[in-house]
């Protein structure tokens, strides 16, 4: 007959002691060409970062008698200079800084306002969620980009101009999508199990829903960064966008387009920073793409 259990042996078990039941959490692992776009977009956010440190930072300076002189020609202008003389690794770091402000504010906002919407009209349902498809199909049906031009031909065209007009017209995409991966995860386990023991809807979003969203919003961020530099400089281009003396890519394409001939670098260079912007972004966005999520997901990753 075998020895009786000692009663120290035997846990007790707390019957009244909740169980937490956690979401999985999405663990990425670095592809080889996010690591190269990693590696682009960083450069081009060093070009913008580090130029306004050095003394000789001068974006705005014109010297005529150094007048399109052509890169690495010169010790003091390294990129060469435009035609009224002003130093062009000056001028395309502040445009990079400026584009890429825009662009992040006009990203930021759309993700803020989107997937807050989509949140609440997946998780509740109902009313919310008639409301926001009800929005969501009037913002589509206005043609942003001609709303936008429409606009700074009435007022005077500004960089903040631009961010309010596709920081609040863009989250459509944003709000579908997390919409409906919100509308699924209420029926999962670990988002049920926490309201069954008194836990409350905000502690569940915060918890167990958004830890579960947010890799969607960085998949169309990561489209949308690319999506809004092009807009944005096409703006500019155009002349309603940012306005001189302040530089921007699409700005310095305009300009140099008239010395292709004589002096290209005026208008390659800035062109060659906004496709290393772009590509990157869109190469880094390769880590969360459904791909990739598709086989984290099958080594177990979230449900």
């Amino acid at each position: 007959m075998s020895a009786p259990i000692p009663p120290a042996a035997v846990a007790p078990v707390a019957a009244s002691q909740p169980v937490e039941i956690r979401a999985p959490r999405l663990r990425l692992r670095p592809r080889p060409m996010a690591v190269v776009g990693a590696v682009m977009l960083l450069a081009v956010i060093l070009l913008a970062a580090v130029p306004p440190l050095l003394p000789w930072f001068a974006p705005f300076d014109q010297d005529l008698s150094s007048a399109l002189r052509a890169p690495f020609a010169d010790a003091a202008h390294p990129l060469g200079t435009d035609a009224l003389g002003r130093d062009l690794l000056s001028r395309v770091a502040l445009a990079s800084s400026v584009t890429l402000g825009i662009a992040f504010a006009i990203v930021a906002m759309n993700a803020l306002i989107g997937t807050t919407i989509g949140v609440l009209a997946g998780y509740f349902g109902g009313r919310i969620e008639s409301l926001v498809s009800v929005a969501s199909n009037v913002t589509l049906a206005m043609p942003v980009v001609l709303l936008l031009i429409a606009i700074c031909a009435v007022l005077r065209p500004s960089a903040g101009l631009t961010i309010v007009v596709l920081g609040c017209t863009w989250w459509v995409g944003y709000a579908r999508v997390t919409r409906n991966v919100a509308s699924a995860l209420r029926r999962q386990d670990f988002v049920v199990a926490p309201l069954t023991q008194g836990g409350d809807a905000v502690w569940v979003l915060t918890r167990h829903v958004l830890p579960n969203v947010w890799p969607h919003t960085l998949i169309i961020a990561a489209t949308d960064i690319a999506t809004i530099v092009l807009i944005e400089s096409s703006l500019e281009y155009l002349g309603l966008g940012v306005q001189p003396p302040v530089p921007s890519w699409g700005s310095m394409i305009f300009d140099g387009q008239k010395y292709l001939a004589t002096a290209p670098w005026i208008a390659l260079i800035p062109g060659l920073v906004m496709f290393l912007a772009v590509a990157g972004v869109q190469f880094l966005s390769q880590q969360f793409t459904a791909e990739g999520r598709g086989a984290l997901l099958r080594r177990g990753g979230m449900r």
